[in-house]
């Protein structure tokens, strides 16, 4: 395996670059997308690495977030296939020769844009496929053919099962942020995935970190590769300021609206480790006057997608996101992330700030932290390497402070009004002693009341009957036959 490693970028005014795209060989068409962006100097990442793969190498590429990681890639391989490149309609034309595996949808969709933009002026077709959408518009395209397919593992199984993708001519794959997905859970996909390509390709993994499982995961179907790392594994950009506030867990939301109105900030992302509390932080802020939209899990793909795009056209001030987010998103001169929560795995904190300072420009990366995060500050510190900066947070003060949730029991003679306001707050304190609870009285007839007082009436008539049932011998008259109730069987013989 051969290594190349390059000391972090020094300052622009000693090393301006020199190389240009048009020094690696680009086609006219590639360098011509490139110009219409903007672009002509490669970063070190690009400079290195594209060489490399035009040289049909496998590569393990490791570059800090935001330092063109798709363009180091895509650019090569889109060079690679214009040998292939076809104007014919007829999809046999068109096979997938270029396969990129991403962990996310958010990903997914920006690498696709990145390579629709650099081969825009070739007859080479892409396309990207993720879930939670419709496959039937995937379908078509795929059936139409496409020489770069854009996917997550998931969907792209998906389209194997149902046969409308055919993966035996992919020539080169692309595994972009390859950890993300070891962590969610995408091995037993990839390896499925892999066992569909042919097994003469080049390979290429890029990511902003190499952790041992990725490296295990990498010699396993990597073959000599040459290893290109611009920067210290893990390391954060030199561009990005970080600082760290310490709250309580209860003056957190307030924390963050106080942060983004101090500071003027009319585009944030804010990351929070789980959905529910991604969308409580986004209700909090719009009642507090902020436009604010959350993106997670749960939410359908054509609701974050519209999140994003308002986020991009500034119509959302604060995107609140999960870590679903801190991937791929690419927003031109985003000046501040906030962790409103720090992350649980240290690496997602070198994703998440790497958000902002891309293409070398200048960002903040404000961290919340409580006495319980204190493990995860250490574990992110000791990765990094470096001492995160500690200031307090001058003139910020909670609303809990003057709206506390748990109040002291009263004191006796202490009463309430509807809204929970003591009546002692406006004076009104009542001197009266508490009085016991009791039930009220019920009126009562006052003859229940009286003593049983049998009727004369009633006393002869009782004794009338028994004397005549005692001595029926004895009567004046014959006595009336008296009605008696019978079984079915009938009266008993006398």
């Amino acid at each position: 395996m051969t290594d190349i490693k390059s000391p972090a970028i020094p300052t622009t005014e000693q090393t301006a670059p020199q190389v240009k795209f048009a020094d690696f060989g680009l086609a006219p068409e590639i360098l011509r997308a490139l110009t219409d962006q903007g672009y002509v100097h490669p970063t070190p990442i690009q400079e290195q690495a594209i060489p490399v793969v035009l040289q049909g190498r496998d590569v393990m590429g490791a570059a800090q977030t935001g330092t063109g990681k798709t363009a180091g890639f895509s650019l090569p391989i889109i060079q690679l296939l214009l040998a292939h490149a076809s104007n014919s309609a007829s999809p046999a034309r068109h096979p997938v020769r270029a396969l990129i595996l991403t962990p996310t949808r958010e990903l997914a969709d920006q690498v696709a844009e990145n390579v629709k933009a650099y081969s825009r002026h070739t007859p080479l077709r892409s396309t990207v496929v993720f879930g939670g959408m419709d496959m039937a518009p995937q379908t078509a395209i795929l059936r139409n053919g496409v020489e770069i397919v854009i996917a997550t593992p998931g969907r792209l199984l998906d389209h194997v099962q149902q046969k409308t993708v055919n993966l035996s001519q992919v020539q080169i794959l692309v595994m972009d942020e390859a950890d993300r997905m070891l962590d969610m859970g995408f091995l037993p996909d990839l390896q499925r995935i892999i066992n569909l390509l042919p097994k003469k390709r080049q390979n290429l993994m890029f990511s902003a970190t190499f952790s041992q499982e990725i490296k295990k995961l990498a010699a396993s179907f990597l073959t000599n590769p040459q290893t290109i790392e611009v920067a210290r594994s893990n390391a954060t950009a030199d561009n990005v300021t970080q600082i760290l506030y310490k709250v309580s867990t209860e003056e957190k939301r307030d924390a963050v609206s106080f942060i983004i109105r101090e500071r003027g900030l009319k585009q944030v992302i804010v990351f929070s480790n789980t959905k529910i509390g991604a969308s409580r932080l986004a209700v909090h802020l719009v009642k507090q006057g902020v436009k604010a939209s959350a993106i997670h899990g749960d939410k359908s793909q054509q609701e974050r997608m519209a999140a994003l795009e308002a986020f991009k056209q500034g119509e959302v001030e604060v995107l609140v996101a999960t870590d679903v987010a801190a991937r791929g998103l690419d927003i031109a001169e985003l000046p501040c992330v906030i962790n409103f929560d720090l992350p649980y795995n240290a690496e997602d904190y070198v994703h998440r700030i790497g958000r902002t300072g891309r293409a070398g420009a200048k960002g903040d990366a404000i961290s919340l932290h409580t006495d319980q995060d204190e493990r995860l500050l250490i574990d992110i510190e000791k990765m990094i390497k470096q001492k995160i900066v500690r200031l307090n947070l001058a003139g910020f003060v909670a609303a809990s402070v003057h709206q506390p949730e748990h109040r002291a029991p009263r004191e006796r003679g202490e009463q309430s009004d509807r809204g929970g306001r003591d009546r002692s707050d406006r004076g009104e304190r009542s001197e009266r002693p508490a009085r016991s609870y009791q039930p009220p009285k019920e009126k009562v007839d006052p003859w229940f009341l009286k003593p049983y007082e049998p009727s004369s009436g009633a006393s002869s008539t009782s004794n009338n009957t028994t004397a005549s049932m005692a001595s029926p011998s004895n009567a004046s008259t014959p006595a009336k036959p008296q009605k008696r109730a019978a079984l079915l069987g009938g009266f008993p013989k006398a």
